[in-house]
């Protein structure tokens, strides 16, 4: 029961990483310091997408669940609903690159704009 409850918080951390990659540079907007962790987050994303590698969240995730006794992601609301998100069927290593320049497109737009913005702003 731990081990299920552990690999179900992992796989909540793993989501919110993607949503901070994503989407963290607005919080740009209210935090100056937010970039020195943000963007770190960001290359490390990218890193992985690019070089086709394995996220470490994944491994552990997955570890947890066997010593859970558990058979795969049946049942519960994360297995129905985030799981599909953060593990989509059918990726591939190119579908990694193009995720990986989506990450790079959609952060340079997002601190353009907050940039942009704390220029107004101030």
């Amino acid at each position: 029961m731990w081990f299920q409850g552990f690999a179900d918080l992992v796989l909540v951390v793993h989501l919110g990483f993607i949503l901070f990659v994503l989407l963290g540079g607005l919080l740009c907007l209210r935090w100056r310091w937010m970039p020195w962790f943000h963007l770190p987050a960001v290359l490390w994303a990218v890193a992985l997408g690019f070089g086709g590698w394995i996220c470490p969240l994944t491994p552990l995730e997955n570890s947890l669940r066997r010593a859970s006794s558990e058979s795969g992601y049946s049942g519960g609301f994360i297995e129905h609903y985030l799981v599909p998100i953060i593990y989509p069927a059918g990726l591939t290593s190119s579908i990694q690159w193009y995720l990986g320049f989506f990450v790079i497109l959609l952060n340079l737009s997002l601190y353009s704009f907050v940039y942009s913005r704390r220029g107004k702003v101030m």
